[in-house]
């Protein structure tokens, strides 16, 4: 059988391919020198183009559940959407501006909010976030990054604080109860104390008034039982409300030094332009030398 014969084209393709390799394999040190270099001063990029202070902070937005502790319900806390578009609302860039003396410019690119979800977690599953401010000095990072961590934690927390000061108050209305009924209890016993000393009471009377205390004893018993559980129910409650239902700063801001670009992405992007130009000059090479040839 005869071979077929390949287009023009394509046989100048290939060979084209095969001379590219050569010439890369010749001048190998080449990539090699560009990839070093540019790694090089992509660092010193990075180092030279200063350093800014970065305040992180971490953030509980909560987790709602119905009023009386049923399942967990839709709230700003439980959007995913929630701290990244508030701390970049513009009132919210506004009051940290005026907290921190800087202007709503500089803010505007310097806020940064992440997720914090374990390893296998599906992100907007969690209710931890870090925010990020940068900014020229350390207190004015610390000083935004409060005021916005503290607006994001007063916006979100409405549906939790008004449950919180309804079981609170819910709480104080039961203890007084409680004690308007242990009072009556103690004032019972103490009638029937009084009621078996005094020898002045006939026999049966003293019967008929034992009876009645017993019944305002046995009632109030009963009431006292009751409240007792409102009173536990109310205040498991209001545990569930402070520690996993309500909004907080985990961890307030703490601004540390940092570069003003990222040292590693600099040194990658670094790294690969010395790689192409160095390829690049590995195969413009060749053609170089050879005209210099032909000219001598």
């Amino acid at each position: 059988m005869t071979e077929t014969a390949l287009p023009p084209d394509l046989e100048e393709r290939e060979v084209d391919l095969a001379s590219a390799r050569e010439r890369l394999a010749e001048r190998w040190w080449l990539p090699a020198a560009g990839l070093f270099l540019g790694a090089v001063a992509g660092l010193a990029l990075a180092l030279a183009g200063g350093s800014v202070w970065r305040a992180q902070t971490i953030l509980y937005l909560g987790q709602p559940f119905a009023p009386l502790g049923g399942g967990q319900i839709q709230t700003l806390a439980t959007n995913p959407r929630t701290a990244a578009d508030l701390v970049r609302s513009e009132a919210a860039l506004a009051a940290a501006a005026r907290a921190s003396r800087m202007t709503v410019q500089e803010l505007r690119g310097s806020i940064s909010t992440k997720e914090l979800v374990a390893p296998g977690q599906a992100r907007g599953t969690t209710p931890l976030f870090e925010l990020t401010v940068k900014a020229p000095s350390k207190r004015k990072a610390e000083a935004a990054a409060t005021a916005l961590a503290e607006r994001l934690v007063r916006n979100v927390s409405a549906y939790v604080e008004d449950k919180v000061r309804l079981l609170e108050r819910q709480l104080a209305v039961s203890r007084a109860q409680l004690e308007a009924v242990e009072r009556r209890i103690q004032d019972a016993q103490e009638q029937q104390e009084r009621l078996q000393a005094d020898p002045s009471i006939p026999t049966d009377q003293k019967l008929i008034l034992t009876l009645n205390l017993n019944s305002v004893i046995t009632t109030a018993d009963a009431r006292r039982a009751s409240l007792q559980e409102d009173l536990y129910e109310a205040q498991q409650l209001l545990n569930l409300a402070d520690s996993v239902e309500m909004s907080r700063i985990v961890e307030p801001p703490t601004a540390s030094r940092s570069t003003a670009r990222s040292g590693r992405t600099s040194l990658l992007v670094g790294a690969l332009l010395g790689l192409l130009l160095g390829a690049v000059a590995a195969l413009a090479a060749e053609p170089f030398l050879a005209r210099r040839r032909a000219l001598r």
